[in-house]
Formats: C-alpha cells, sequence, structure tokens
C-alpha cells in the first residue's frame, strides 16, 4: 500500500518577506498616522470661536486676579497641607496598632481603616460639620471651618497612609529588627531607630501621591458652608462661572490646581526613578 508524500508549500520569494523589524516598523508608522489623522480631525473639527469666547475670556480670567491666588489656591493649600499632616501622623499611629502584638490595638487599626477607607470623602465632611456638634453640644473646632476641613481630611487619608506606611513597615527585611534585638536594643528602639527611617524612604513616592489627591479632593470642603474668604479653587470657579455666565473661571481654577500637582507628580516620577537605581 503506497503512502501519499505530501509536499511542503512553496516558500515566498526572498522580496516578498519582511522581517520583524521591519512589521514593526510599518505598524508604527501606521499608529503615528492614525494619531496625527485624529489630532487633525479634532483640530479642524472644534469650534475656536465659541472655545475662545466661553473658556478663554481674558476679561474674565482678569476679574478673577489677585483673588484667585490670595483667596482660592491660598485656601486650597491651607486645607490640603493641614490634612495631610494629620493624616500623616495618625496614619503613622494607625500602622504601628495594625502590627502591634496587642490584639486590641490591631482590631482598633484595622476596624478605622476598613471605615474611613470605604466611606465617602463629602459623608465624612458633613458629618463633622453638621452632625457631631448635634451629637456633642458645644463642641467646636479651632479655626472654625478650616479646622473642620483638615478634621474631615485627615479621618480619611488617615486610613490609607496608615496601608501605606504599613506596607513599607513590612518591606524592611525582619533580620535587621532581629539583628538589633540581639545586640540589646528594645523593640520600639530597633522600630523606631531601624524600621521606620527605612520605610519613609520606601514610602516616599506614595504619601506624595496622596498629597496629590487631597489637593484634589479639597475642593469637596465648599460642602459644609465656607464662607466667603474661606472659599478654595473650585468654589471661587463656580461662583465666578454663575456671575459671569462663562466657564473661564474653571479653566482658570484648573490651571491653578496644575501649578501644585504637576511638579508634585514630577517629583514623585523621579523619586521613583531614584528609588529603582539604587534597587
Amino acid at each position: 500500500m503506497s503512502t501519499a508524500v505530501t509536499e511542503p508549500p512553496p516558500a515566498l520569494p526572498e522580496a516578498r518577506r519582511l522581517s520583524p523589524r521591519k512589521r514593526r516598523r510599518i505598524l508604527l508608522t501606521a499608529q503615528y498616522a492614525i494619531f496625527v489623522a485624529v489630532i487633525v480631525v479634532v483640530v479642524l473639527v472644534i469650534n475656536w470661536k465659541d472655545i475662545h469666547e466661553y473658556f478663554l475670556d481674558e476679561k474674565v480670567a482678569k476679574n478673577l486676579w489677585p483673588q484667585v491666588l490670595t483667596v482660592g489656591l491660598k485656601n486650597t493649600i491651607i486645607y490640603s497641607v493641614s490634612g495631610y499632616l494629620i493624616a500623616f501622623a495618625l496614619g503613622l499611629v494607625i500602622a504601628l496598632m495594625r502590627l502591634s502584638s496587642v490584639a486590641p490595638y490591631r482590631w482598633v487599626a484595622l476596624l478605622y481603616v476598613e471605615i474611613f477607607r470605604g466611606l465617602p470623602l463629602l459623608l465624612v465632611l458633613l458629618v463633622i460639620a453638621f452632625g457631631l456638634p448635634v451629637a456633642f453640644p458645644g463642641l467646636e473646632f479651632p479655626y472654625g471651618h478650616y479646622g473642620q476641613a483638615a478634621f474631615g481630611l485627615a479621618l480619611v487619608y488617615a486610613a490609607y497612609s496608615a496601608e501605606t506606611f504599613r506596607a513599607g513597615i513590612q518591606a524592611v527585611p525582619k533580620g535587621q529588627v532581629e539583628a538589633a534585638r540581639s545586640l540589646g536594643m528594645s523593640q520600639s528602639r530597633a522600630t523606631f531607630t531601624i524600621v521606620l527611617p527605612q520605610a519613609f524612604r520606601i514610602v516616599i513616592p506614595p504619601l506624595t501621591n496622596e498629597l496629590v489627591s487631597i489637593f484634589k479632593d479639597s475642593s469637596l470642603v465648599s460642602a459644609i458652608g465656607v464662607i466667603a474668604n474661606e472659599i478654595e479653587l473650585t468654589k471661587m470657579g463656580s461662583d465666578a462661572a454663575i456671575n459671569s455666565a462663562d466657564s473661564t473661571p474653571f479653566v482658570v481654577a484648573g490651571v491653578s490646581y496644575l501649578i501644585i500637582t504637576v511638579p508634585l507628580g514630577i517629583f514623585v516620577r523621579r523619586l521613583e526613578a531614584r528609588q529603582a537605581r539604587k534597587r
């Protein structure tokens, strides 16, 4: 019984074959061409006259200065930085409680993290501003709305900072703590002199990202009923847009946020790159 032999298909001519490098070059060229085409279409379709009139009106933008800096941006920085500093300290305490050998400390810290990571920041601010005074008559926060805003921001962001600190502390090799204990150091001294300094270097980039987030979330402070000289950038832009029937104030407020957040983002990327080189 004879068996038919299947001949392989004829090979493509050498001229018709494409090397992986050429195929990749063609693919990249096509992607760049599509990207340029999309940009051109968008530029041609946009109504630049209306964009300039309703979003880039120089007269409306000029009327916001210098209040956008002396009131809006200043208050945004005050709310954000004060809340961040409290969250930094409280988050470190919560992280140490989560890693404590005392079980009640761990339970309280875990409960705190789960609650405040699950609650919306807006709800927390409203409860602090309108709920706590009812539950605790006579309760007054220092610095009024500034204190309420800082406390609300800190409560929520301390939960995130605690998890960041916990991850950084656990990233430090346990052998270093064991070596310190063998030299006669107490657990607390080893933690504060050996573990925490190394953990801080690890968590600086993610903690800086949290600072960027808290700057943006400070826009929710207006919900607690701040007065005119306490408004932040978003509230200032919203009020000015309503009064002028123009959207330029939103653009001014957005640019003011970017003045803070973009340099912070660049700083974070450089820190991450520096840590990657060290590793």
